[in-house]
Parts: structure tokens; sequence; C-alpha cells
């Protein structure tokens, strides 16, 4: 416990009080947001905002987790590890975005497949590296490839399928992530949207791991009438320190992204959060609760699927005013303000319901 809070202590007091010194250096080297033409004419009083904020969390959340470590005098563990190279590796793709973007002065970066290419190495490398890293005095794999709904599966065990079981499980992951970091990507659109939303999400996957840790399997004098619902995970305790570190450094960059925003997040940002988003439900074996613990997301790039598949279906006819979602609701006279507490009060409810759903089947759960 001594970790986690001195992680996210550390945390929140990076982001809150290096987050200024971050602005005055992206302004006077003038890493400003290009906002696009076709956007809603409101938003252009946001031209030159800095943007690549999410080099500033992304900070954050590694000097909390190592700072907390040393002061605990704890070592690492292999799963945080991993997921802290799955966050720094998708923000470097989304920096390498941002970077053009300023350079360019347009709304585009990387190319669409140029971008995506980045996204599937970082995450192949990532699922590749999961189900064969071996953690533990028994040499077993940070992750079993197994698909897990909230929690693992068994008619969806890939192990008895032997190497083409890891080829489709590290492609799942591979999809999970990829999905996870443009969903995160299309959210962030209005002022402290997306980091309120992802400062929810990361809320709810510290409880999860924290309550897989309080019924682990190798938790030593665990109750006899509780095993058969315990959890067979790695390290519950570290990745419920990552998720409250990360929880944490958001909370201090929204001090400073919040309406009016002194800072995007960017690219950098918005990708590295998809990234925290996937490893954290792959290292807690719930990549399906991901639907509602994202829930947000899901929804907001839903609206663009559908938005683009009834465009092109009835040829030209648009069901919202503009997608995503959230720019739909400013063209019908919300207040932008409006819009974001709206939607993190729905973001919100589908955490509850995720992390509702989780403890409901371990409640229900029998021999």
């Amino acid at each position: 416990m001594l970790v986690l809070i001195a992680s996210a202590g550390i945390a929140l007091l990076v982001s809150l009080l290096a987050t200024p010194l971050f602005i005055r250096g992206f302004a006077r080297i003038g890493w400003g947001q290009f906002i696009r033409d076709d956007g809603p004419q409101s938003h252009h009083t946001k031209r030159g905002t800095p943007t690549m904020g999410g080099l500033i969390f992304i900070v954050a959340i590694l000097a909390g987790y190592f700072g907390g470590k040393l002061v605990g005098q704890d070592p690492p563990t292999v799963p945080v590890l991993l997921v802290l190279l799955l966050i720094v590796g998708m923000g470097v793709v989304g920096f390498v975005d941002d970077f053009l973007k300023i350079s360019n002065q347009r709304s585009l970066g990387l190319g669409g497949w140029a971008k995506v290419l980045g996204q599937l190495v970082v995450s192949v490398a990532f699922g590749v590296l999961a189900v064969t890293v071996p953690v533990g005095p028994s040499g077993r794999p940070v992750v079993d490839p197994v698909i897990s709904g909230v929690r693992d599966i068994p008619w969806l065990d890939l192990a008895p399928w032997g190497a083409l079981g890891v080829i489709v499980f590290v492609l799942w992951i591979t999809l999970i992530n990829v999905s996870a970091a443009n969903a995160v990507n299309v959210t962030d659109g209005l002022d402290g949207l997306a980091t309120g939303s992802m400062i929810l999400s990361m809320i709810g996957y510290a409880f999860i791991a924290f309550w897989q840790f309080n019924q682990s399997c190798f938790t030593p004098g665990a109750a006899e009438e509780d095993l058969f619902r315990c959890y067979d995970v790695a390290q519950p305790l570290d990745v419920a320190t990552l998720a409250a570190t990360i929880a944490a450094a958001l909370i201090g960059f929204l001090w400073w992204n919040t309406s009016p925003a002194q800072v995007f997040m960017g690219d950098v940002g918005s990708l590295a959060l998809g990234g925290a988003l996937a490893g954290l439900a792959v290292m807690t074996d719930t990549h399906l609760l991901l639907l509602l613990i994202a829930g947000l997301p899901i929804i907001t790039t839903g609206s663009v699927i559908v938005q683009r598949a009834y465009f092109k279906i009835t040829g030209g006819k648009r069901i919202f005013l503009m997608s995503p979602l959230h720019h739909h609701f400013e063209l019908k006279g919300w207040a932008e303000i409006t819009v974001v507490v709206r939607f993190w009060i729905i973001a919100g409810l589908c955490v509850a319901a995720g992390v509702g759903l989780f403890y409901f089947q371990w409640q229900v759960a029998t021999p």
C-alpha cells in the first residue's frame, strides 16, 4: 500500500507542478494546436494552444511509479514494466504524428497506414512479450493465451492450439490495443473530455486489480472456501499501483486541461492512454470488460462508424450534425463544458457498470 500511495502522490505532484513549465516550453518552441477548418467554428479560438501535453503525464507516470518503488524499496514487476512499455511505445507513435502536424501546419500528421503500422508494431511487440516473458519462480508467462470477459473464458483457451493459439492471441491483443488507442484519440476533442473519462477508467481498473490482489490464488492463508473463485493473475497489487498512478497523473493534468484548456494532450497522450487501457485489460484478464470500462470512447467511436456507414449507404445523408458525438451536441447549442460534464457522467456510469459486473461475477461464482 505504501508504494501505491507514494506512486500516486508523486505522479500527482509532478503532473500538477510541472505542467506550467511544459506549457511555457511548448509555447516557446511553437508546439501549438492546429485546428481543422471543417470542425466547429467555436474551436478556432483554440488555435495555437500548446499541444503534445501527453508528454507531461507520461513523465509523471514514470516518475510516480519508479519514485514510489524507491520509497517502498520494492522492485518493479514484469507485468507493469510491459504496460509501461506499451504506454511509451504508443506515445512515441503519437509524438511523431503530432510533430508532423506541427511541422507541416496541417491537421494530418502521419498517413493513415503509417500511423496504424506504428501501432501494430508496438502492439505485436507487447503481445509477444506478454505471452513469452516468464514471471515468478514457476517461470510461467505474464499472461496465458486465454481470451477473457470478466475473467478467463475456459472455452476460449488458445493454449491447446500450440503456436497457432499464441499467434491468434497476440493478434487479439493487437486488436484490443489498436481499438482502444484510436477510441481514446477520437474522444479527445473537447477540453478535458478524454482526460476526465480516463481518470474514471483508471480508478475502475485500480479497484479491479486491488480486488484481485485481495482474492489472489497466491495469497498465503487465503480462505479455502473462496479458492474456487480466486484470481490467477500476475502481480495484481502492482497493476493496481500503476492504474492509481495514471489516474493521479491525469488529475494533475486535468487542472490545466479543463475548459478553457491551457494545454492539449495531443495524439502522444491519447494513444498512450489507449495503450494503458489495453495493457490493464490484458494484465487483469478482463478483455471484454473493457467495453464498459472504456464505455465513453467506445460510444464516441461508434458514432463515427455509424455516421460514415449511414453516409455511404444513403448517398450523403447524416444521422448526426457532426461526428464524433460530442461535436453533434456542440452544434445543437450545448455549451462545451455542458457536453464535457454530461459525457463524464456517462463515462462514470459505464465504469460503475463494469466494476459492478466484475464484482457481481465474483459474488455469484459457484464451485
